[in-house]
């Protein structure tokens, strides 16, 4: 087991003690990423409202796939929390281009607020150094 803290935590060392968790924790194939917010520094949203903070929790999400040696391919689940949920249409635009090929499976939830006043936050579990999954029902 390994518990990755990558560059791309966000959480400033004088914080560490506000967040108790691993951004992506390894065990075996298994990876599981945290919540990723759309922030570029701790605890700060980037500006532009959902799509920029959406393309953002994906990149934060790319770097702690890759920090843990996983990659978008090995992803089998997401789950998306939105402050709004009639912006799962826009979710589902930035998911589409986010994932190539067999998407993997996904919950989306509404939720009353999230951290810094962002409006998304993803999370994923991982499965390293398997083939492109296939999807079992659409």
């Amino acid at each position: 087991m390994s518990n990755v803290r990558p560059g791309g935590d966000h959480v400033a060392p004088e914080r560490v003690d506000e967040h108790p968790y691993s951004v992506a924790f390894r065990s075996g194939d298994l990876v599981a990423v945290s919540g990723r917010l759309g922030v570029s520094e701790p605890g700060v949203l980037v500006p532009g409202g959902f799509e920029a903070e959406c393309a953002q929790a994906f990149a934060n999400l790319d770097e702690a796939l890759r920090s843990a040696g996983a990659a978008r391919g090995d992803v089998v689940k997401v789950v998306a929390y939105l402050t709004d949920i009639a912006d799962r249409p826009r979710l589902n635009a930035a998911y589409q281009r986010f994932f190539s090929g067999p998407r993997p499976a996904r919950s989306c939830v509404g939720v009353a607020e999230l951290p810094y006043g962002g409006c998304v936050e993803i999370e994923a579990l991982a499965r390293v150094g398997t083939a492109s999954g296939v999807p079992c029902a659409r």
